[in-house]
């Protein structure tokens, strides 16, 4: 729908500053504090831009039009049955195209003090390599007019940007700003290589939307989502340069890094585009990191006890490092072997807790009950010593980490008086 039309549904959310804003830190500034609120910025230095418009599940769920609580098996069944996306001739997003690139012109803000300067934070990439398509985020820092340094974890588009390299090529690719959920959330989506994460946007908007994602074709011939605000045509070089320091997930500034260079041939924008803004550390930024992998979470859980309801990775664990799972408890040892399984579908969890159904895994006082009341640390604590842990993680030692497991269900026998709340 592009972000005028959620602006003007989420309206009695929105919080609008009217006045000029400066891209230095200013942005940060109103977006920090209204973190769970949309904020819009139409008189930023540079361009309109909007934060914090899907900070919160309940916003997705209602544009996917499925309760907060079938957002889960929506995204589990797009992600097991992908569908093919609509190929349109003609997309807003290419009203305005220009070769005359400045990225220095544009609403990109710098959001804390000892960045290393001004970032684009929520543009997901689109990239082809020998018949392998993939989508991922991956934030960019502004080097000059059409260059920036871009920090390309080692998954899928490293993957392909290395191939590239070694075969003495380029690596084509397009960076969307201003997306729907649906392709953030297949943005943010860990699944096997050569799986196209547009389809799973497609299939979950299928399935909610009862229609697909519809895609257009750029001049360099990558095909990319139609509804977005903006698209940054380009190619990453054989060429690094310093990247970081940034504030990532854990509100702490990542370390410095050489990273690939891109260069930006081609700006394709709506008229009147408005530049999306992810600051790291937020909930929004939380949401896209985290949500996509509760699936895998919820699907190795499954594979070891009967039933799980609920996954949550939580907002204070920065929605990667900490995780809840209810399940239906029927053997003693089941919440153990849902803690060993849920560290090994995401190996960036140092801790989870593992609670029963009855408990509302989206409310921390109801977790911290559960861990009141039914936890015991002599029967019901997992601690795992010098295993894999997360890049982000500031206390991990050469990424290992110990990590904590907490079976915080009902003893199988034990007396409801004494374990269930009481009811009217």
């Amino acid at each position: 729908m592009a972000i005028r039309p959620w602006l003007e549904r989420f309206r009695s959310d929105v919080v609008t500053i009217e006045g000029p804003v400066k891209r230095e830190l200013e942005a940060t500034r109103h977006l920090v504090a209204h973190p769970d609120r949309p904020v819009f910025l139409p008189n930023l230095e540079g361009g309109p831009a909007v934060g914090n418009l899907w900070s919160t599940r309940d916003r997705v769920s209602a544009a996917l039009h499925v309760p907060p609580d079938r957002l889960l098996p929506a995204l589990l069944q797009a992600q097991a049955h992908p569908k093919d996306t609509n190929l349109v001739d003609k997309a807003e997003v290419l009203r305005e195209t220009s070769r005359d690139i400045d990225l220095t012109a544009l609403p990109v803000p710098k959001l804390f003090p000892k960045d290393a300067g001004r970032y684009i934070t929520a543009g997901v990439w689109v990239a082809e390599w020998k018949g392998a398509r993939n989508l991922s985020f991956h934030r960019i820092l502004i080097l000059g007019k059409d260059r920036g340094a871009c920090r390309i974890v080692p998954r899928h588009l490293r993957h392909m940007y290395n191939e590239a390299m070694q075969a003495g090529e380029e690596l084509k690719v397009a960076v969307c700003i201003g997306l729907d959920p649906w392709n953030l959330l297949a943005g943010g989506t860990s699944v096997e290589y050569g799986v196209d994460e547009s389809r799973i946007a497609s299939a979950l908007t299928d399935a909610c939307l009862a229609k697909p994602v519809e895609m257009v074709r750029l001049p360099n011939g990558l095909t990319v989502p139609a509804d977005a605000e903006y698209v940054l045509e380009g190619r990453l070089i054989p060429e690094t340069h310093d990247e970081g320091p940034f504030v990532d997930a854990v509100r702490t500034y990542d370390r410095v890094r050489k990273e690939p260079v891109l260069v930006v041939e081609r700006i394709h924008h709506r008229k009147d585009a408005i530049f999306h803004i992810i600051v790291g550390g937020l909930d929004e930024h939380f949401l896209f990191m985290g949500m996509p992998r509760e699936p895998a979470i919820y699907q190795a859980v499954s594979r070891a006890v009967p039933h799980v309801k609920a996954v949550r990775l939580t907002e204070g664990g920065c929605a990667w490092l900490h995780g809840v799972v209810s399940i239906r408890k029927q053997h003693q040892g089941d919440g153990k072997n849902a803690i060993l399984a849920a560290f090994g579908a995401h190996t960036s969890m140092k801790q989870v807790v593992i609670v029963d159904e009855d408990i509302d895994v989206f409310s921390d006082r109801d977790v911290e009950w559960a861990i009141a009341t039914r936890f015991q640390a002599d029967r019901g604590l997992v601690v795992l010593h010098d295993v894999r842990g997360s890049s982000i993680d500031p206390s991990a030692r050469d990424g290992f980490t110990s990590k904590l497991g907490i079976d915080a269900t009902k003893p199988l026998g034990g007396d409801p008086a004494m374990f269930d709340k009481a009811a009217l």
